[in-house]
């Protein structure tokens, strides 16, 4: 047991933790801690007994925390802060997908180990170094043979999204900011395109819950159905072949190939690299947003450094690339983000506070804004006055290019 007094001074409620009566997350003096309320103690106990917390920490499952205290009243973990808290409609195809794969071998493993995930939602997940990382330590149930109660949850989190931005748009997952639990059975229905009949997942997936829900809703009863531990296991697999099977729409973009067609010569290329790389030493920020960053070429020069930097781009392929680079070499400290400037992600769900606009989750020591400022001012005629009040919201130092 954890040996501290049950006062932790400035604590803050964390605005977006408030619906699970199992406890909460708070702030205290630039640290990050998860409540547990009583209701919790006995599954804690056990997940803990068990080593469960443990052994998900080791495989990578789930962010890092430790018990500072542990009462009769509550129970206090210390989390390991993520560096910056991002959301499914900023992300790319491919780390939707890697988060939602995550989910489902998450959920395996619980499940085989006598435990399960009591909800799936694309919120519990972010990316640190270049992985998806579980970060509710409160998600975890006693495994019953029922059917998963967080399946409906998945399917509008994860696979309903990436239906869209496979067969629709690749920018489907913006829908995700008008819908905080997911994509609703209704509208993917009334969304997919005709092809959809020929898909075995719109079946299984779309369709026959399309359908439940309709008839069950109309009836008011419920089917009570049993879900045995090797049944909910061929579940996962099937849900986890559906997700790899999906591939991300096939479609040019404007900024996706910007290297190959940009008018920098390699001489003023490399000068560019020169002066921003001397520019970053001198003003040596804990944490850079790139604004614009395209496939993060000059976000790495601050990632290299050991630097927490994101690399913001309105196009949805180039962020893709970009996160495929940080796979492929296995790449830390950098994040890349979908981001359009003139309409940045703004507060919502609750009182526009359970997921944080984009100033909020600020500021940044230095912010990079390189061959930027004319397509805001001039494309989008946004004034110069303008960009500079919320600039300075965004960051406590910037290096600007204007061309």
């Amino acid at each position: 047991m954890a040996d501290m007094t049950s006062s932790i001074m400035n604590e803050q409620q964390n605005s977006g933790s408030f619906r699970d009566p199992s406890g909460f997350v708070f702030s205290a003096n630039g640290r990050i801690y998860r409540r547990i309320n009583p209701c919790y103690k006995a599954t804690y106990d056990a997940l803990k007994a068990e080593q469960v917390y443990d052994k998900l920490i080791e495989k990578g499952f789930l962010v890092p925390h430790k018990e500072v205290y542990y009462g009769e009243d509550h129970i206090d973990l210390e989390a390991e802060k993520i560096p910056f808290i991002s959301y499914p409609y900023e992300w790319s195809f491919s780390q939707l997908k890697d988060a939602a794969l995550h989910t489902l071998a998450l959920q395996k493993q619980l499940v085989e180990w006598g435990f399960s995930l009591k909800d799936a939602s694309a919120y519990n997940i972010q990316f640190v170094n270049g992985k998806p990382i579980f970060i509710d330590t409160l998600s975890f149930e006693r495994f019953e043979p029922n059917p998963w109660i967080a399946f409906g949850q998945f399917l509008r989190h994860f696979l309903y999204p990436l239906m869209l931005m496979q067969m629709v748009d690749l920018r489907a997952n913006q829908l995700l900011r008008l819908w905080i639990d997911g994509i609703p059975e209704d509208v993917i229905y009334t969304l997919l395109p005709n092809r959809k009949w020929l898909s075995l997942n719109y079946w299984l997936y779309v369709k026959l819950p399309y359908s439940a829900t309709q008839k069950y809703s109309a009836h008011r009863k419920k089917v009570q159905r049993t879900l045995p531990k090797e049944k909910m296991l061929k579940l996962m697999d099937a849900l986890q072949m559906a997700i790899g099977g999906i591939k991300p729409k096939k479609a040019p973009t404007e900024w996706g190939n910007y290297y190959a067609t940009t008018n920098y010569n390699e001489h003023s290329f490399d000068k560019k690299t020169k002066w921003v790389d001397q520019f970053l030493q001198a003003i040596n920020p804990k944490t850079v947003w790139d604004l614009g960053a395209n496939n993060g070429n000059f976000s790495r020069l601050a990632s290299a450094k050991g630097i927490p930097t994101v690399a913001f781009d309105i196009d949805p392929l180039a962020v893709e690339k970009n996160y495929l680079t940080i796979k492929k070499t296995q790449e830390t400290n950098l994040l890349p983000l979908q981001l359009d400037l003139t309409n940045p992600s703004g507060g919502i769900g609750w009182a526009n506070q359970e997921r944080l606009a984009l100033h909020q989750r600020g500021p940044a020591d230095c912010g990079l804004i390189l061959a930027l400022i004319h397509h805001l001012a001039i494309g989008n005629n946004v004034p110069f006055g303008a960009l500079a009040s919320y600039f300075a919201k965004l960051f406590n130092a910037i290096i600007i290019e204007f061309i």
